[in-house]
């Protein structure tokens, strides 16, 4: 891979390891301090720290000095949905597809490196999946 293609590729895998774990914390929060859910906080924290965990694995390629935050085309640009929630359950479900999509991102990018982390991040991916289908609204049954 070319040194360019490179510092792209990193920054990249950055971008998308800090959007996962944010939204996570976003989450595991909402879950513990909203919902007084325990099982759902617990289970977010868990993936984020399996998520940590999994990356680790990428620490040779050292990804957080490829970050360009006054480079980044993509930083400054703010759509309508972004800035616009209707309730902590809006919220909830921004997070929760936005660690989702995150994950997906680095499932892929791991592919070219490490299947091992790979298929690692697939599993914790659907494990996002049934953690967000569990969450108590409230304290009011399932969230969806």
């Amino acid at each position: 891979m070319p040194a360019s293609h490179n510092k792209k590729f990193l920054r990249l895998m950055d971008a998308n390891v800090n959007r996962a774990k944010e939204g996570l914390r976003v989450c595991e929060d909402i879950c513990r301090f909203i919902y007084d859910d325990p099982a759902s906080t617990k289970a977010y924290k868990k993936i984020r720290h399996q998520l940590t965990g999994i990356m680790s694995s990428f620490a040779h390629l050292n990804y957080i000095k490829a970050r360009d935050i006054e480079g980044d085309v993509g930083s400054r640009g703010i759509t309508a949905s972004e800035l616009k929630r209707r309730d902590l359950k809006d919220i909830f479900f921004a997070n929760s597809q936005r660690v989702k999509e995150s994950i997906r991102v680095l499932e892929e990018l791991a592919k070219l490196f490490n299947l091992s982390a790979a298929k690692k991040l697939k599993n914790l991916r659907y494990k996002v999946y049934a953690v967000e289908r569990s969450v108590k609204i409230g304290g009011h049954g399932n969230c969806c």
